[in-house]
This record gives structure tokens, sequence and C-alpha cells, in this order.
């Protein structure tokens, strides 16, 4: 199990310290977590449409206006996107470049910065539930993979969907569907439960993102949609330029996950 801090707010002062390094699933149990894209203005719109034609891999949940690194208090107080992830990641031209513990020299005024929900946050419930997951056992990253399911075109946004997988007891595999489904701000249920070739995955002993987990022999892979998809989609598209969190590195809010359970009244 890796360490863990009490709030949001304190893990997110320990990311931007330089005193957290690591992924993030598990690090603050209850509060949201969050997937980073920041983009050119110029393409802000057109990203936030390819959101609302993509909701299962990207669930928007907040935009931030151009060149403003804070998000909005009811997000996470005292909060600077620049410095509170811990692992960025720069794509120019579709290409990786290079990953960054912040992105203060990165900053350029007329970037727009979106938080997308990430699976981290449905994970308390799944544990509450008794299922397992197996990178939090294992203090490792959660495996990703690219899929052959498109991801519904908007302008220069397209490619692939990326998923996550999670190895769950084939008893268990029904009450983690009940368990995510109303999570539908984070991906909700799955999108594939064993027969991972069948949505292109040739080893799954070989994640394109995160780590590789054990699954035992009387488990089943989950997959559920992931908010690594821009990333993939960048590399697809060809963008200029894309600011992301790495994956597993997420943002840490002050929102509480029970907040996100469709028909909860906060």
């Amino acid at each position: 199990m890796i360490e863990q801090f009490p709030t949001g707010i304190l893990a997110r002062k320990a990311i931007a310290a330089g005193r957290w390094r690591k992924p993030t699933a598990g690090l603050a149990p209850g509060y949201v977590q969050a997937n980073l894209v920041v983009l050119p203005e110029d393409v802000s719109q057109e990203f936030a449409a390819f959101c609302a034609a993509n909701p299962k891999p990207c669930p928007l949940l907040h935009q931030l206006a151009a060149g403003d690194p804070h998000p909005a208090e009811k997000w996470a107080v005292d909060s600077d996107i620049r410095v509170d992830i811990p692992r960025y990641r720069l794509y120019r031209d579709g290409q990786f470049v290079c990953e960054y513990n912040d992105i203060l020299q990165l900053w350029q005024q007329d970037l727009v910065s979106f938080l997308l929900g990430c699976s981290f946050t449905f994970e308390e419930a799944l544990l509450e539930a008794g299922i397992p997951v197996r990178h939090i056992e294992c203090g490792c990253n959660v495996p990703m993979y690219k899929t052959n399911l498109l991801c519904n075109p908007v302008g220069r946004f397209s490619g692939p969907m990326v998923v996550s997988m999670r190895p769950i007891p084939e008893h268990l595999v029904e009450e983690a569907i009940f368990v995510t489904t109303p999570f539908s701000a984070v991906h909700g249920a799955p999108i594939q439960i064993g027969h991972p070739a069948e949505i292109g995955i040739a080893d799954i002993g070989q994640p394109d993102y995160g780590d590789p987990v054990p699954i035992n022999s009387n488990e089943i892979p989950v997959f559920w949609a992931c908010g690594v998809t821009p990333q993939a989609v960048a590399q697809a598209a060809k963008l200029p330029l894309m600011i992301t969190h790495a994956p597993g590195y997420m943002f840490i809010t002050d929102q509480l996950n029970k907040d996100l359970i469709e028909g909860h009244n906060a």
C-alpha cells in the first residue's frame, strides 16, 4: 500500500513541494482525482466539443479560462495546475517530447486547461465493496492500453480510446459493474469484460501506459474507458501542442468521490 494523505489539499502541497513524484492511486482516499489536458486557446472549443462527443473516455469536469492556472475553489482551493501534479507530459506535433515535474517554464497566456474524470475516483467504492484493486495492492501504476475502439471525431481531434484494466475475481465482476456504473462523471461502467483481443489488446502483459499487474487464475481483466485517451488522440491527430499529466500521475481535487455518484445530493 502507498503512503496516504488525509485531504486533497495536503496531497497537492506535498506534490508541489516535490515530496511526491509517484502515481497517485489511493494517495488521498475519498478525494476526486482528475486527468489534465492543456491546449492552446484556438483549439480549446474544438476539444470541449470532442469531450462532449466522447463522454465515456473524456468526461469533462472543469474548464479553466485561457491563461488561468488556478482551478475554481469548488475543485481545488489555493491550487496551481502548473505545479500540483507529480509528473507532466509534453507533446508536439503528435510526438511525445519529455516529462516535467512542473510546467512553469512551458506556460503561456493562451493555454486552456481541462480537468477530466479519472477512474481512480471510483476505486474507493470498489475497495469498500470488498473488490481488490491490484495496482494499489502492488503500489504501482494502473495498466492502460490503446484499443481498436475509435472515438467520435470532432474537427482535428480523432483517434483510439485508451482503457485502464483491473483484474477482478470472477464472482465479483457483476458487483464491480454495479459499483462503478453510477460514477458516470468518471467513466462509469466498464466497456469490456475479459477478451482483451476483441478490443485490440494483443498482450495484456505489455500495457501502453502504466505498469503490468498480475492476474490470478480466478480473475477476469475488466476494462474501463480512460482519461489518457486525449494523449493517444494528440498522437493520432498530430496536434501541434498538448500538455498533459503523465498517465497515472493525477490532479487531486478537494471534491469528494461520493459527490460524483450519479443522483447524489451534495
